[in-house]
């Protein structure tokens, strides 16, 4: 087990799961505006699973797809963080970066805030090479995103092979090397 790191920006906190965080990450997942580009919305029992495995993962290694919070409110917002992609996926091995907000927080640069923090994490404190990040093509808004974060569109399409919905079963292929965030930063 390694000591649980937090992140802190000027106005997030990313942190280890709370049982409090269960209801407000329920409703989250309930949304179907939130859960657009995924498969299916999730139920109370199912996000309360996914939270619970999310805060074992971060238990086991010290970091993982945090809860966010907003500082000058304490309310819980979603989760951003990083995360070993499914073996099923030809990019695997790979270390990818995600989010989900519940959507009162949209728009406000939040997603990119913390995402901005974490490729920090992942570079200067975990050492590692790259990071990826995917989604179905048709997920404009995580794509800029994406782009504001500095990544960098691999041009390499591919079928999700856990995605069954024809309209988000395309996912497109962002990426960002150590060494380009390290040249995009100072």
């Amino acid at each position: 087990m390694n000591p649980i790191k937090s992140l802190a920006t000027e106005r997030l906190i990313l942190r280890q799961w709370k049982s409090e965080d269960n209801i407000p990450f329920a409703e989250l997942n309930a949304c179907k505006d939130v859960m657009e580009y995924f498969p299916n919305t999730l139920t109370e029992i199912e996000s309360t699973n996914l939270a619970l495995k999310l805060s074992q993962l971060i238990s086991e290694r010290g970091w993982g797809l945090w809860a966010v919070e907003e500082k000058q409110s304490n309310k819980f917002m979603g989760f951003v963080g990083l995360h070993n992609s499914p073996a099923e996926l030809e990019i695997s091995p790979a270390t990818e970066i995600g989010w989900r907000l519940s959507k009162k927080f949209w728009g406000k640069g939040y997603a990119t805030e913390a995402a901005e923090k974490v490729l920090e994490f992942a570079f200067s404190d975990l050492n590692i090479a790259s990071v990826v990040s995917f989604t179905a093509v048709v997920n404009k808004p995580s794509v800029k995103v994406m782009e504001r974060i500095k990544m960098t569109n691999t041009e390499q399409n591919f079928q999700h092979p856990l995605v069954n919905n024809i309209k988000l079963k395309e996912h497109v292929l962002y990426k960002i090397t150590k060494e380009e965030w390290l040249s995009k930063t100072l």
